[in-house]
């Protein structure tokens, strides 16, 4: 082997190297060292030796060139002993077969992108055919064509302990959660399994000890490998046989233990049935098993499930070992109750998002949304959302927001302002009028004496409001702290629309800003995207880099396209697969009434406007074909709305007539800023019967704010 290089060198391999001389006790016993491990010791401290306390971290380390063959290698530690390193041999020589492909995999991932690979449990092959435990790095050298260093650390059982306590519970994921305990447990056997009770695995409540819950789903097994058909993998539920034998096991005496069957003749007898010994037992070499219950302190304690290790017949547990793996499952089975309580509260969330998500946008424009959680490990879903939905009046609204925060809070906030947004836009108020609104719901909600937010704070969130009109084919927008939305024309041209930036919801009374309204020409076939900012923000590139990317995916998309197939293909080529922020994009092409189902005649505020309007629109419903009882409906419509316009506004009356769908859509605007009511009148009151025969002969109708006035608009069935 190598002599131990100068201290001047720099190389992994060499600082590696350097600081073995601190840990390599001189003097010990290496043919003790290797015999005790060929013997299947795995390492256990004998009472009373020093030398072997010296020994419960021991480093090691051997440099490979790019096609994974050993050039220099230092694993002069007794405990290293029978580790057939030698220079100029193929390092995958070291593993365990079946371990060879997921190694070799990670020592090319290292050569590939110079990134290491911490502090993975490992098994080396001795030559006598025994296996050494080792906590195994890869590191990238400082050049790529020097290869790469391999250091190993055995472990001693406490030491583990300590260790692998430390790596698990790092991810809210419950998948990943069980599967660095299955890794972490591998130090004590072959093949490590853990299987969750089916409610812990969906993150629903698990409280007691009910007697039905015996369905198990494998949540990770180790190590990674081809296994035999039949055999549960992550994901699969295992037999119901199989699932009742490992709980009553478990509970025996209604407490919860830890059981050993010791070989594969008593592990047959156990399961019984030869299915579901092919669903569980490895393979022929792991005979036998230890089943340590994962369980939350309380009374009773509550059994979240049972974690496995397999273990060849020749090499039994011993009562420290399955007094460590007991410990090891104890210290973390509270990680995995974190983790379902963490999945509880994402599912809840995504379905509170679902109900969120638009479902059509009427017959005037075409809607598509992908909301895309964040990944399950990161701090919780966000608080984006999107919405979409007509109006009475004809507009369609589109509606995108982002508040703050992560969890539940910022998902019940989410909730309320899309709400009460939709709300405000359906009482008839304009885009500015309803950010207002949000803006003083936000700081309501941040006020500490209201006891609504419990810590958590809105302040900064952002919205964007667009009204989409189908007969002037334009959007009128506003935007309170969020991204500009991006417009692609029918003839290709793309690109941001020019809002003036906001600082956002709730901002402290010296930075508000009044709500600007902005409107873009948006002709039949534009396409309109709105979207949050985990869509382009990369903290590698500029805002605006992102932004136009963007633009560049949607003005690919071709007219032709299906519209929720684009949406996806948009996420999908801008948003990674595993990202720490929720996406949310909205995209609408605009498609608009047609010129021929629509008119507007614009009148004086005159005596006979009234008589006037009746005799322009029965003329249109004539061309129209209308039927009878309609055009009359519609032409008395006509008459009151006028009529009362002339009589309680000032200039011009503009009159408008829209054939949509099964109806007939008439607006009256006027100058005045009066709001009509319907009220209840007494027999001899004049005033008020016109709104009393409007809502008789309307499905709907409603009064929408015009910077000018006011416009009344009222439905027809036809």
């Amino acid at each position: 082997m190598d002599a131990t290089p100068s201290p001047s060198s720099s190389s992994a391999f060499d600082l590696v190297s350097s600081a073995l001389g601190r840990y390599i006790p001189r003097g010990a016993a290496t043919g003790d060292a290797g015999s005790a491990d060929a013997r299947g010791d795995r390492g256990t401290r004998v009472p009373g030796d020093p030398a072997a306390g010296r020994q419960e971290q021991i480093l090691g380390a051997v440099n490979l060139d790019r096609d994974l063959v050993i050039t220099r290698c230092n694993v002069d530690a007794p405990v290293f002993a029978g580790l057939d390193a030698r220079v100029g041999r193929p390092f995958v020589d070291l593993l365990p077969p079946g371990d060879v492909p997921t190694v070799t995999r990670r020592l090319r991932q290292v050569l590939e992108t110079g990134e290491a690979h911490v502090a993975r449990i490992q098994r080396l092959r001795r030559g006598d055919g025994s296996e050494l435990v080792v906590s195994m790095s890869i590191l990238p050298a400082a050049h790529p064509e020097e290869g790469l260093t391999v250091s190993v650390i055995a472990m001693a059982r406490r030491l583990h302990l300590y260790a692998a306590e430390t790596a698990i519970g790092t991810s809210l994921d419950i998948g990943e959660t069980a599967q660095s305990l299955a890794e972490s447990l591998l130090a004590w056997g072959d093949v490590a399994a853990v299987d969750l009770d089916f409610a812990v695995w969906t993150g629903e409540g698990v409280t007691g000890q009910a007697k039905g819950r015996i369905r198990l789903r494998r949540a990770a097994l180790v190590p990674d490998r081809a296994w035999p058909e039949g055999y549960v993998t992550p994901g699969d539920d295992l037999p119901g046989d199989a699932s009742r034998l490992l709980a009553q096991a478990v509970l025996r005496d209604d407490a919860p233990q830890t059981i050993v069957i010791p070989d594969r003749k008593a592990v047959e007898r156990v399961l019984g049935s030869p299915r579901v010994v092919r669903a569980l037992v490895p393979g022929e070499r792991s005979a036998g098993v230890a089943c340590v219950p994962l369980v939350l302190d309380g009374t009773p304690p509550v059994v979240l499930g049972v974690a496995e290790v397999w273990r060849r017949s020749d090499c039994p547990f011993r009562d420290s070992e399955l007094f460590d793996l007991q410990e090891l499952v104890a210290r973390t089975a509270h990680h995995v109750d974190l983790a379902r309580q963490h999945q509880r509260e994402h599912t809840q969330v995504l379905a509170l998002q679902s109900r969120l998500l638009p479902r059509s946008g009427g017959d005037t424009v075409d809607i598509a949304s992908v909301y895309q959680p964040a990944t399950p490990d990161s701090a919780g879903v966000g608080g984006d959302w999107v919405n979409s939905f007509p109006l009475p009046d004809g507009r369609t609204a589109l509606v995108v927001g982002d508040v703050v925060g992560h969890g539940l809070g910022a998902a019940a906030t989410m909730g309320q302002l899309s709400m009460e947004a939709r709300a405000l836009l359906s009482a008839g108020l304009a885009p500015d009028e309803v950010l207002e609104h949000l803006d003083e719901t936000v700081s309501l909600l941040d006020d500490a004496d209201t006891g609504l937010t419990a810590g958590y704070s809105a302040l900064g969130s952002t919205c964007c409001i667009a009204l989409y009109d189908p007969v002037g084919h334009h959007v009128t927008l506003s935007s309170a702290g969020h991204l500009p939305p991006v417009l692609v024309l029918p003839d290709g041209h793309a690109g941001a629309l020019a809002v003036r930036p906001h600082p956002g919801l709730g901002a402290e009374f010296a930075l508000r800003e009044p709500f600007d309204v902005h409107t873009f020409d948006a002709p039949p076939g534009s396409l309109l995207a709105l979207y949050t900012d985990g869509l382009v923000e990369d903290p590698s590139v500029p805002i605006d880099e992102g932004i136009g990317r963007l633009a560049e995916a949607v003005s690919a998309v071709h007219p032709w396209d299906t519209l929720q197939e684009a949406a996806r293909h948009v996420v999908s080529a801008l948003a990674p697969a595993r990202q720490r922020d929720d996406v949310a994009l909205l995209l609408a092409r605009t498609i608009g009434y047609r010129k021929e189902d629509t008119a507007t005649w614009r009148l004086p505020a005159r005596y006979d406007a009234p008589a006037r309007a009746r005799a322009q629109v029965a003329a249109l419903l004539g061309q129209w074909h209308t039927r009878d009882d309609t055009r009359d409906a519609v032409l008395v419509l006509v008459s009151e709305l006028v009529t009362n316009a002339v009589r309680f506004a000032t200039g011009p009356v503009t009159v408008r007539l829209i054939r949509a769908g099964h109806g007939l859509l008439c607006e009256v605007g006027d100058t005045g800023n009066g709001r009509p009511r319907l009220r209840r009148g007494g027999p001899f009151d004049d005033a008020g019967r016109g709104l009393h025969v409007v809502h008789r002969l309307t499905s709907r109708w409603g009064v929408r704010w015009t910077d000018t006035g006011k416009v009344i608009w009222a439905e027809v069935t036809r």
